[in-house]
């Protein structure tokens, strides 16, 4: 779509299709749409959140300068003075450690965990434009991230650790050896995906990065958005639930409901 006229026609259209005979119609557009879209349409806003990028093109020295000097800078060289190894590829072993960071991470944020079997599927089916990559401290895990190669871009999709270990700076490692691997590949970005806006978190570790800050908000038909804020109230009593439940049985909740939630 080439402008706002446009996409505000196409909601129209939505709208006129009938709208309430599905459960729900959202749109995710990549920048916030007009101010005058809600009163023409029957969309609304309905989540919002923040998308980093990091910029590649400028040299390693520069992109190093541009992480928080205390908190990213120091925890690079800290992880070096530690001696914490380094591997990165696709293997079984590699996936194994990674799924066990995932699963301790999931715990931590209230979360089902994905299945075993999708990442197995996406190591098979996207062979090396996928990579695992694992620090460790004399042979224990201490943090993982999953990253995605596409065109010009390396895609950070997902990360964990053990927190005992996180002020060994194993995390911010593995950031800095991705980004110098992208760097070399010829990537023009390091794509850190949307973060929810209320993640204070997780929005202030993309930004001591470096990364760029922009808003995503998604916008969804008037109508269902009574029943989006039941599913909400749902999801905070399921997440109390997923903080008491055994190692087996997460996974297998997660096994049930990745089919359905993704």
């Amino acid at each position: 779509m080439t402008g706002p006229e446009e996409f505000e026609h196409f909601l129209c259209s939505l709208e006129d299709s009938g709208c309430k005979q599905f459960k729900y119609i959202e749109v995710r557009p990549q920048s916030p749409l007009g101010p005058g879209l809600e009163t023409h349409t029957g969309f609304v806003k309905n989540k919002t959140f923040y998308f980093h990028r990091l910029d590649l093109r400028p040299g390693l020295d520069e992109l190093f300068r541009g992480f928080h000097k205390n908190c990213v800078q120091r925890k690079i060289r800290r992880a070096e003075r530690e001696a914490l190894t380094y591997e990165e590829g696709r293997s079984e072993s590699l996936l194994a450690k990674f799924y066990r960071l995932l699963l301790m991470t999931r715990r931590r944020h209230q979360l089902p965990v994905q299945p075993l079997v999708w990442f197995r599927t996406l190591v098979n089916c996207l062979d090396d434009r996928l990579k695992i990559r694992v620090a460790s401290k004399e042979g224990q895990p201490v943090a993982s991230i999953l990253t995605l190669s596409f065109k010009q871009s390396m895609v950070y999709k997902y990360g964990c650790s053990d927190t005992r270990f996180n002020n060994l700076g194993g995390t911010f490692l593995l950031f800095w050896k991705t980004i110098q691997e992208a760097k070399a590949l010829g990537a023009h970005e390091l794509d850190l995906g949307r973060s929810d806006s209320d993640n204070a978190g997780l929005v202030t570790f993309k930004d001591r990065l470096g990364a760029s800050r922009s808003s995503l908000v998604y916008y969804r038909y008037a109508g269902s958005l009574a029943e989006s804020s039941a599913e909400r109230w749902k999801t905070q009593i399921a997440k109390r639930l997923f903080t008491r439940l055994p190692d087996g049985v997460l996974k297998g909740v997660g096994k049930l409901l990745y089919k359905h939630i993704g």
